[in-house]
């Protein structure tokens, strides 16, 4: 098409001058004189990831005499121990090898593929049909499109803190102002109503709920969903809901998806294959409108669907595979992923409490759990990022420092790991915490010494 409209203007364009008895000088049409002045976008500069930006600063190197161990990466797959079911990559396999997912598909995903996962979510609370879904590049295009669809420049989000740190990567990005509302560590990481509640304004376009969440490992009950749905529906305000871990729940614990507990709050849930199936490099995602009012009505949908013509979906091959993906793989594959991580939860959780100066917060779902240093008691060090550092360069264990996340003094720890590796690391944090941990009044003493 664009070669068909150069053909089609030149010679119109030829005809005019012709005409008019004009003709472009080169260098003079535009009334300046050509020089390079090639610039970076205000959008690029805008674009700020906090963990990055943490961690490319941390001028360190890890012990030589100790074998790196990451608790820091977010993804199951990083140590080999937790594949993906065979049925997950038979699936894509059949695909590939049938040739009839090679070309374009729409944008917004192929109807099948939509019918699948409409299938695969709908129940009676929060019922489903293909046009109620949106595939997407992964989770996190899920989250952009959704938050671009939602809210303008000028206008603020609500976002959790301890919180995923792409949230303001992207709203800053957009222009979009992010507010902070805070997570309850002593109420294993619940939502601080009164705060949330006293950040809305004329200018919020939405609130983000995650749940279960990353970086806390924290799973809402049901009534504490409802409470927060009370917030949203008295403020007239729509949810994002950050649901890439649900059903990612342990066994004592129940995960409610936010949409089934409401008939008037509009909510678009970002999901995807990448945690629950283990393929996070397979970038398949999708955002689920629950709509039940007609709040959202055809402008949230005709706006999805614009946004999502940016770059025409996620990838067709694994598309084709979902359905299969969904509906053949087998609920033991889950069950077993979900017994890993709750007895690697329990390990790392019953190691940490022994030590002296820490206090990790229990999980109840996800691949997480965040660690609460006592600062007083290690007064050498002046924040979370220098306490990480020293991890690393002493007793070569990485984990993320908690600052990424907008929750300073504490550190966030993987779970996905082989146990083995968890103990090592465990072990090797307690010796750190032994080395440097102060009392009451080596403490003061230390403080004094400075």
């Amino acid at each position: 098409w664009q070669d068909y409209k150069v053909a089609y203007h030149a010679p119109m364009l030829d005809v005019h001058l012709k005409s008019t008895g004009n003709t472009i000088s080169p260098g003079k049409a535009k009334g300046r004189k050509p020089r390079w002045a090639v610039r970076a976008s205000e959008m690029s500069k805008k674009t700020f990831n906090p963990i990055r930006a943490i961690v490319d600063s941390m001028k360190v190197e890890p012990n030589p005499k100790k074998a790196m161990i990451s608790l820091s990466l977010g993804d199951p797959t990083a140590f080999g121990n937790l594949p993906t079911n065979d049925e997950v990559t038979r699936a894509v396999k059949e695909v590939l090898d049938s040739g009839q997912y090679n070309g374009y598909a729409p944008s917004v995903g192929y109807q099948s593929c939509r019918e699948a996962v409409a299938a695969y979510y709908n129940c009676p609370e929060a019922p489903l049909k293909a046009q109620d879904v949106i595939l997407t590049s992964g989770c996190s295009q899920a989250i952009e499109l959704a938050l671009a669809v939602l809210a303008n420049p000028g206008q603020n989000i609500l976002v959790p803190r301890p919180g995923f740190s792409l949230y303001k990567t992207l709203a800053l990005s957009m222009g979009i102002e992010v507010k902070l509302y805070n997570l309850l560590p002593e109420k294993a990481w619940e939502i601080d109503l009164e705060h949330l509640e006293s950040l809305v304004d004329e200018k919020t376009a939405c609130l983000i709920v995650n749940n279960p969440s990353n970086p806390c490992g924290s799973v809402f009950s049901k009534s504490h969903l409802q409470e927060i749905l009370a917030v949203a529906s008295r403020q007239c305000v729509p949810i994002l809901a950050d649901e890439i871990y649900g059903d990612m729940v342990f066994a004592d614990c129940k995960y409610e998806p936010i949409a089934t507990l409401s008939t008037n709050v509009p909510i678009l849930s970002c999901g995807g294959l990448a945690k629950r199936w283990l393929v996070p490099g397979w970038r398949m995602g999708w955002i689920l409108i629950h709509d039940r009012r007609d709040i959202f009505g055809n402008e949230i949908r005709d706006g999805l669907l614009r946004l999502s013509q940016r770059i025409l979906g996620p990838c067709t091959i694994v598309q084709g595979a979902l359905e299969r993906i969904l509906h053949r793989t087998p609920p033991e594959f889950y069950h077993n992923t979900l017994s890993i991580l709750k007895s690697n939860a329990d390990l790392c959780y019953a190691a940490l409490s022994a030590i002296p100066g820490l206090q990790p917060v229990r999980p109840a779902g996800a691949m997480y759990l965040m660690v609460e240093i006592e600062m007083e008691h290690f007064p050498e060090f002046e924040n979370d990022v220098e306490f990480t550092e020293r991890l690393i360069s002493e007793q070569s264990v990485f984990c993320l420092p908690a600052t990424c996340f907008e929750y300073p003094n504490f550190f966030r720890v993987v779970i996905t790991m082989p146990e083995e590796m968890i103990l090592e690391a465990c072990s090797r944090i307690q010796e750190f915490c032994e080395m440097h941990y102060q009392g009451a009044e080596g403490a003061q003493d230390l403080e004094c010494d400075k």
